[in-house]
């Protein structure tokens, strides 16, 4: 199997011998330019037959870079599969959650697209050009993390699945609401009509809905403004539920929610 931590170490190597020809390069142009200021010109010639030497270095360390990539063959590694592996690997290392069959995975709450023609990567809609798998996951896993520590008004969001939810039994009831009518709507109904436009959808897509979801479900609110309190629940068709994970990293599959009123039970005062 190719693993690119292998180029990468053995790159590591000759980037350091590199780093000190030019750092050593550098030097002698300063020492080059000061000996031209004092009219040293033997020195000055000196100092140019030096550089020319280690610019003869780095060439030769340069094209030994690049024979070193030409023989990792970066085309081969993403084809046959060793990258995806890789990638998956390091999901597994840095407990990055994945789901999905190559080229396409869900790491959520973000989407992951291998273009194997022209060699990118996409997370989400952004392309991205890493082919170093630990770096890559590496990149999600900080995305995630900087996602969870963002702000989130779960009452807030409550209230607008509340309201969507109104609409659309309203919809069904051909216009009639009733406190009493109930009933369990798909989320993903909900989520279109709270992005009725595709301009929306693109600033919101459905894997922003999920994590949402997900970060309301980690709570303890199951109610809402106006008192009503709401449940989730499953479908027997997985396509219409929502995958998302827990607050302990375990998958749920949530298809619907419910609305309704809690009946409080009448004292009796006889």
């Amino acid at each position: 199997m190719t693993d690119y931590e292998d180029l990468f170490k053995q790159m590591v190597v000759v980037e350091k011998e590199l780093k000190d020809k030019i750092n050593s390069l550098q030097k002698l142009f300063k020492s080059l330019s000061k000996n031209m200021e004092k009219g040293d010109l033997k020195s000055w010639n000196k100092d140019l037959g030096a550089m020319r030497v280690y610019l003869k270095e780095q060439e030769t360390l340069m094209e030994g870079m690049q024979n070193q990539v030409d023989d990792f063959g970066i085309r081969a590694y993403v084809e046959n599969g060793d990258f995806a592996e890789q990638m998956l690997a390091y999901c597994d290392r840095l407990e990055v959650d994945v789901k999905g069959d190559y080229p396409n995975y869900e790491m959520f709450p973000f989407r992951v697209r291998v273009d194997t023609e022209n060699l990118d990567l996409y997370l989400d809609r952004k392309r991205i050009q890493c082919l170093r798998p630990l770096a890559f996951v590496q990149d999600v896993k900080a995305s995630r993390d900087k996602l969870l520590k963002a702000a989130f008004d779960p009452r807030g969001f409550v209230k607008e699945l509340a309201a969507a939810y109104d609409l659309m039994l309203l919809k069904q009831n051909q216009g009639k609401l009733s406190t009493s009518v109930v009933g369990d709507i798909y989320l993903k109904s909900l989520y279109t009509l709270l992005t009725p436009m595709r301009r929306f959808r693109k600033d919101y897509d459905q894997q922003s809905f999920a994590f949402d979801l997900a970060r309301l479900y980690a709570t303890d609110i199951r109610s809402t403004e106006d008192g009503r309190q709401f449940q989730f629940g499953p479908s027997r068709n997985i396509n219409k539920a929502i995958r998302i994970l827990d607050q302990d990293g375990r998958e749920q599959y949530l298809a619907t929610i419910r609305f309704f009123e809690v009946a409080v039970p009448e004292l009796d005062l006889s």
